[in-house]
């Protein structure tokens, strides 16, 4: 099954539009769900080191290759470089770990995860102290060891995750090679219009997460009476007029705003949902309505960073 829509790189590549999300899917079950998205027609797997289950993943991977049913060529696999291997000689390695796990040869698309640097070994930071600053590590030494993984055939294509436009003006002003991708949190909630304005114009593909509002996070990292956008009324109703789920929607708002959607599920019928959601089209009524629906809400505070004497205060700068 081809992807009905994909996002095109500048060498010609083709990144599929819907992508299984692998955050939260715990040890046990990743790896059925990324077997049962592989078999589906999924092509676009979304890891990140940090997420615990990079290992798993790969054993899926591993078995569906032997298949024969699906070719590692096929697929668009990503991954993340978590915060505490942001020093030059610390990227690679991660890398080739991250590798590793997955089983893989190489990567088709790497990001810097945040721009917010640990001092190694740290999964989390509790203390100021266990934090390099921007000034310590500054991202451009970390983009340039990524340049250096490209360069090296680990992966084909780097870019970042979570970084504003102020932070991604700042690192293109420092390079020859710019981003070629950003991840970051999109929705009805955060449209994000300026941020996708300004990766239009310097033509880096856009990749949204916690596309239905990322209900299964931790208690740790929920606010108060947060919003549901399954529930909205709006989103329900365009779903109920259109006979699609309200993920559906949820999903194909996003990809027909341009960008690749990652939405996460272990459940079967969720996943072969979650891909279907290309089958439908959202009109210019259905559009506007959703368009108001924007207040700047973000799920993902950046806030869980934030210690009392550390520079992180700010992650979303723009």
């Amino acid at each position: 099954m081809k992807p009905l829509r994909t996002l095109k790189y500048k060498n010609g590549d083709e990144q599929p539009a819907i992508g299984l999300g692998t955050w939260k899917s715990g040890k046990g079950e990743v790896a059925k769900a990324v077997e049962i998205a592989l078999n589906n027609g999924y092509r676009h797997i979304d890891c990140a080191a940090t997420y615990g289950n990079e290992a798993e993943v790969g054993e899926a991977f591993e078995k569906v290759f032997n298949q024969g049913k699906v070719k590692r060529e096929d697929l668009w696999i990503t991954s993340k470089l978590w915060n505490d291997s942001h020093k030059k000689e610390d990227v690679i390695p991660a890398l080739k770990q991250t590798l590793s796990d997955l089983k893989l040869d190489y990567l088709d698309l790497y990001l810097i995860h945040w721009p917010v640097a640990f001092k190694k070994g740290i999964g989390f930071p509790e203390k100021d102290e266990q934090y390099y600053s921007l000034e310590e590590v500054p991202i451009i030494e970390t983009w340039e060891a990524m340049i250096e993984a490209k360069k090296q055939g680990l992966v084909k294509h780097i870019g970042v995750s979570n970084f504003s436009t102020n932070k991604l003006e700042d690192l293109i002003g420092k390079t020859d090679e710019k981003p070629e991708a950003l991840q970051v949190e999109l929705h009805p909630y955060l449209h994000q219009n300026k941020l996708l304005e300004f990766c239009s114009n310097h033509k880096i593909n856009v990749t949204a997460y916690s596309p239905l509002g990322s209900g299964d996070r931790s208690e740790a990292m929920k606010g108060e009476n947060e919003p549901s956008l399954l529930e909205n009324p709006t989103i329900v109703k365009i779903a109920k007029k259109h006979g699609a789920s309200a993920g559906q929607i949820l999903i194909n708002w996003a990809v027909q705003r341009g960008t690749a959607v990652i939405p996460k599920s272990t459940n079967e019928g969720r996943i072969k949902e979650n891909l279907a959601s290309s089958g439908y089209q959202l009109d210019k009524e259905d559009l506007a309505e959703i368009d108001k629906l924007d207040d700047h809400f973000r799920y993902v505070t950046g806030e869980f960073f934030v210690t009392e004497g550390n520079s992180y205060s700010n992650i979303y700068d723009d």
